[in-house]
């Protein structure tokens, strides 16, 4: 008997323009957690859809449990006992947890109607394992992201498999929320349940993790115990180079002029954000922080138009302006980038250069016609200023990495030439190179004159890129911090400060 459940032998697959696997190898021990890590674009997420069955490799074997297999969809890997937790969610919205959970393999009655009592008894059950306390008839729309990254957990932990796969699943999660994953983790081990586990969170991945194979450009670097293994010699095997520091050097000038600043904003009934307020300099990365459910997201939303406000005031370059939609903000110089980058950030059945200009397409008409020559220079230009890895500018935007599809979001709204641009976790789930990239364009764009507002959860990216933080903390600013200032500890101590009863 083999000591492996599956094994993957000589996986080879190409797309139009690109290889994307070539010749790669991978073995699961049963009841053990096996990191697979490596840059986007590396081809770790396209080596899994192959096992699952979404795609259908050009060349190799894929033996599970002692037997060659070759499944036709992802429905057939499931039956078989291997289960997939996607990197980018795609949950039925106006569709309770209960009939997400069990989209196509319903309980049924004798009389072939859903059996909705045993469902929703059952979702009731898979909650509580991890760790949500929700009504089981919610629907999905009504969840934050995180709430509904846990619901995709409990789907897998429902179907029995022998083998699950995790694409980035605490990319959404709080501290809390990742501890109840690691121990449902280690609850499927302990049943000889083999995990493959996809993350760039290098902690993560040195913590849970007992295997860990590399990739890059979708090529098989090698695998190692993960006890033998460190976040420098990680990196240096994912990016095929030394990485001296995570963030790049700091060469942008914060000048006195304020270009934003937004007075005792407040959301209808004070039910969200509340009596915010804050400037924002020429120049300036301002990094604003807070634990999950601080609002952050909600109150920069409202700020790019995209929800209502009961009162407050924005002023841009001394000037109060009025928003009521994302089209008055852009019209004013600002920019979002949302944190849900497949749900509203990009347009995926589109080309990389259909994506880039869209929401400046005004700017290439010529007497009602799209002047082509022109839109490809900025596309073009675009690709290579922010050296986004594609095979052509026609390529979908869909079949790119994640950080590939961060940089043309990016590029989007510089086609715009925004005065004021503002990011929402505009790292999550990019790998350590591709974030070095981002933090190196996000830190030109300030030194260009640009002011960047940065909402991000992770405690190193806020402190390693801003010039000042702004911290939340249940829809309240709870205070400023300048760069020398801060530090995890007192990032956490505003971060909490009105759940410990301080009101002023």
């Amino acid at each position: 008997m083999s000591d492996y459940i599956l094994e993957m032998k000589s996986i080879s697959k190409e797309f139009p323009g690109v290889k994307a696997l070539d010749n790669v190898g991978l073995k699961l021990r049963p009841g053990t957690v096996h990191a697979l890590m490596g840059e986007n674009g590396a081809g770790k997420s396209t080596l899994m859809k192959c096992l699952f069955g979404i795609y259908h490799r050009d060349e190799g074997e894929i033996i599970f449990e002692g037997k060659s297999v070759d499944f036709q969809s992802s429905k057939e890997a499931m039956d078989a006992g291997i289960s997939m937790i996607h990197q980018e969610l795609q949950p039925i919205m106006k569709m309770t947890i209960g009939e997400n959970i069990f989209l196509g393999r319903y309980p049924l009655k004798s009389n072939r109607l859903v059996d909705h009592k045993k469902m929703y008894e059952e979702t009731s059950r898979l909650l509580k394992e991890v760790g949500l306390n929700l009504d089981p008839k919610t629907e999905l729309g009504d969840l934050t992201v995180s709430q509904m990254q846990s619901i995709e957990i409990a789907k897998a932990i429902s179907q029995n498999a022998r083998v699950v796969i995790m694409d980035e699943p605490t990319s959404s999660l709080t501290t809390t929320e990742v501890e109840i994953l690691f121990d449902i983790i280690n609850k499927l081990t302990d049943k000889g349940i083999a995990v493959v586990y996809i993350s760039h969170k290098m902690d993560e991945i040195l913590r849970i993790s007992d295997e860990i194979s590399i990739m890059r450009d979708g090529e098989y670097v090698g695998t190692w115990p993960a006890s033998e293994m460190t976040t420098n010699s990680i990196i240096k095997y994912m990016v095929g180079r030394e990485l001296k520091s995570l963030f790049p050097p700091k060469t942008n000038v914060v000048h006195d002029e304020v270009v934003l600043r937004v007075e005792n904003l407040t959301s209808p009934n004070s039910l969200s954000f509340k009596e915010c307020y804050f400037e924002l300099k020429r120049g300036e990365i301002l990094g604003v922080g807070g634990l999950v459910g601080a609002q952050r997201t909600e109150l920069m939303e409202a700020i790019y138009g995209m929800r209502s406000v009961s009162q407050g005031l924005v002023y841009h370059l001394g000037e109060q302006i009025v928003i009521n939609r994302p089209q008055d903000a852009i019209k004013n110089g600002i920019a979002l980038v949302t944190e849900d980058r497949r749900g509203n950030g990009i347009f995926g059945v589109l080309s990389i250069s259909d994506n880039v200009t869209i929401s400046s397409i005004n700017d290439y008409v010529n007497r009602g016609l799209l002047n082509q020559s022109k839109i490809n220079h900025v596309v073009d230009e675009s690709i290579d200023l922010l050296q986004i890895k594609t095979p052509s500018k026609n390529t979908k935007i869909e079949s790119l990495s994640g950080g590939n599809q961060q940089k043309v979001i990016l590029a989007r709204w510089l086609a715009n030439n925004p005065d004021i641009l503002i990011l929402d976790e505009p790292t999550r789930g990019i790998d350590v190179g591709a974030k070095y990239e981002i933090y190196q364009i996000i830190n030109d764009l300030a030194a260009s004159g640009k002011s960047v507002i940065v909402v991000t959860s992770e405690m190193s990216e806020l402190l390693g890129i801003s010039d000042r933080i702004m911290v939340m903390c249940e829809g309240r600013v709870s205070g400023f911090l300048t760069r020398e200032e801060a530090t995890q500890e007192s990032v956490m101590t505003l971060a909490t400060k009105f759940m410990q009863g301080d009101k002023k």
